[in-house]
């Protein structure tokens, strides 16, 4: 039997759930340059579609209360040059499941509490407000992680083949931040 060529096949394909959405994604390379509207900081970032957060490297965090409201007060763990505190309010806490490595028997949890604000951060002319964790990630390359939650506000799709395809943050300052 001689099979006959099926010539509507790519317009079939392309009504397949998910399959036509790929023109409206962008692509990401496995780290990009982000900014941080609000801290005024360019960062390297690692995108992370098996991580569900986005994680900041910060130290010395402390939680405060400002007119009854609940803040969080940081400096980057970035270098030397980033010594002045950073004060935001906070979003709300989160629960990071410990990796094996970490958990302490005697401290019986196998999870880790983190602070989580709010912040509009750019990557190549995109302008989202995501959620973003604060831990110190100075034993790490990359200051800030972005996990697959932000990478759905980016309208992502990371080739881990490339590196910083969106070239440097150009987000106009009057850019949609997708909410």
């Amino acid at each position: 039997m001689k099979l006959k060529p099926f010539p509507l096949l790519p317009l079939f394909l392309l009504g397949l759930p998910g399959l036509g959405l790929a023109a409206e994604k962008t692509v990401y390379g496995l780290n990009e340059y982000a900014n941080l509207a609000g801290i005024d900081l360019e960062v390297a970032a690692k995108l992370d579609t098996g991580a569900k957060t986005a994680s900041l490297s910060a130290r010395d965090i402390k939680r405060f209360k400002r007119d009854g409201e609940s803040w969080v007060r940081f400096y980057l763990a970035i270098d030397a040059a980033h010594s002045h505190p950073i004060e935001l309010p906070l979003a709300r806490v989160s629960k990071i499941k410990r990796r094996s490595g970490d958990y302490d028997p005697d401290e019986g949890k196998a999870y880790t509490a983190r602070p989580v604000v709010t912040l509009n951060i750019c990557m190549g002319t995109a302008l989202r407000t995501i959620e973003v964790n604060l831990t110190d990630r100075s034993a790490f390359q990359y200051p800030l992680l972005i996990g697959s939650e932000a990478l759905k506000r980016f309208d992502a799709l990371v080739d881990p083949s490339l590196k910083y395809a969106a070239g440097k943050p150009a987000c106009i300052a009057d850019a949609q931040t997708a909410e």
